[in-house]
């Protein structure tokens, strides 16, 4: 269900045109609003989809933690039937509840390295990016070749 929400949410952040308005960084021209806060969306994504796996994951560790329990007190409900399945209805229940929660630990755990995946993409595509010059460099030294030969230096002020 998150991973529909976050895939959701990217997808309508890159249909999204470029906001002149919020463009407050005039060193970081010509990147979208997808890229500059996509990679912060996708990072918070995939800090909370692997969260939820952990949690899943010991969701399933804990079920199956009863299950040996209970088989550690009468082996006898253990026992597997001609169809390869626990013959006591209640720990096959158990095994599948864990086996659930495996697996939506393993559906959070791809979409939380997914979009870590995507925010590094974004994050390395941001840092190389041409930057071009700041327009608020109050002064800045010049340095010609003259000539006759020799070598000018000054210096220009902006107002």
């Amino acid at each position: 269900m998150m991973l529909r929400v976050y895939s959701t949410l990217f997808l309508l952040s890159l249909l999204a045109g470029r906001v002149e308005a919020q463009d407050l960084n005039p060193a970081v021209k010509g990147l979208s609003p997808a890229v500059k806060y996509g990679k912060w969306v996708l990072l918070a994504g995939s800090l909370g989809m692997n969260y939820l796996a952990v949690l899943a994951h010991n969701r399933a560790e804990d079920t199956f933690d009863i299950l040996e329990a209970s088989c550690s007190v009468d082996n006898q409900r253990c026992a597997l039937g001609p169809d390869r399945t626990y013959a006591d209805p209640e720990i096959e229940a158990l095994y599948q509840t864990s086996l659930q929660y495996d697996s939506e630990a393993r559906l959070w755990l791809i979409g939380g390295e997914t979009a870590l995946a995507g925010a590094t993409v974004l994050f390395v595509w941001e840092l190389t990016r041409p930057k071009g010059r700041p327009d608020n460099i109050p002064f800045e030294p010049e340095v010609r070749s003259l000539r006759a030969g020799g070598t000018g230096l000054g210096l220009r002020l902006a107002f």
